[in-house]
């Protein structure tokens, strides 16, 4: 029988600076930053201090159903969650690093429960007016920037899925605008479209001629 993966350990992260005084502490994660097209998106969430969310994982490991059904408990047992993104014209504007940081930075900021700590997946801090604290593979480690990542990564997913009734032929509601076979393919015949990241089509565009 395939050996079944154990659900993560998360590190008392939060605990620790609850023991120091914070009194809101948020994660936030961001999706999308690699696709050829979409926003990126972003999100921020303050779970209590007591939750335990039986499945809570790195959303990249979850299945889209299980991505789903999370987003649910999540959305109605966090004391706050809020979701943000950054357009394609920001990022090809200041570049996709500095749009996902921005998009962290609306998530925190909408927050209706004011955040006074953030740990920030990656290793890279949003421009926040509270202090953060970056954690390489946070959302394996940190049970808000796993349930951030859920949000941000569904909301996302939502958003490219519809994607497709606007500029159908591309196969968003399949690869979420990930460079795949059938989306290259799906350029080579139709061309870009306003949903496209032109910077990030450079190589493909050599390719073409």
């Amino acid at each position: 029988m395939p050996k079944k993966s154990l659900p993560p350990v998360f590190e008392p992260l939060e605990e620790h600076l609850r023991a120091l005084g914070f009194a809101a502490i948020c994660g936030v994660d961001e999706a999308g930053r690699g696709p050829l097209a979409g926003d990126v998106y972003a999100a921020a969430v303050i779970l209590p201090s007591d939750c335990v969310i039986e499945g809570l994982d790195d959303s990249k490991k979850l299945t889209p159903a299980r991505r789903e059904t999370l987003c649910e408990v999540i959305s109605e047992r966090a004391l706050a969650a809020y979701v943000a993104l950054a357009t394609v014209a920001e990022i090809e504007r200041i570049n996709i690093l500095r749009a996902a940081l921005l998009a962290m930075r609306r998530a925190v900021d909408g927050l209706n429960l004011p955040a006074d700590m953030a740990l920030v997946d990656g290793n890279q801090p949003p421009p926040l007016e509270i202090p953060c604290q970056t954690i390489v593979r946070g959302d394996a480690r940190c049970a808000s920037i796993a349930a951030a990542s859920i949000l941000a990564k569904v909301s996302r997913d939502r958003a490219m899925t519809a994607l497709e009734e606007t500029y159908p032929g591309y196969g968003f509601a399949q690869h979420k605008g990930y460079g795949t076979k059938v989306h290259y393919e799906a350029l080579a015949r139709l061309g870009p479209c306003p949903a496209h990241r032109m910077s990030f089509l450079k190589n493909w565009n050599r390719l073409l001629g």
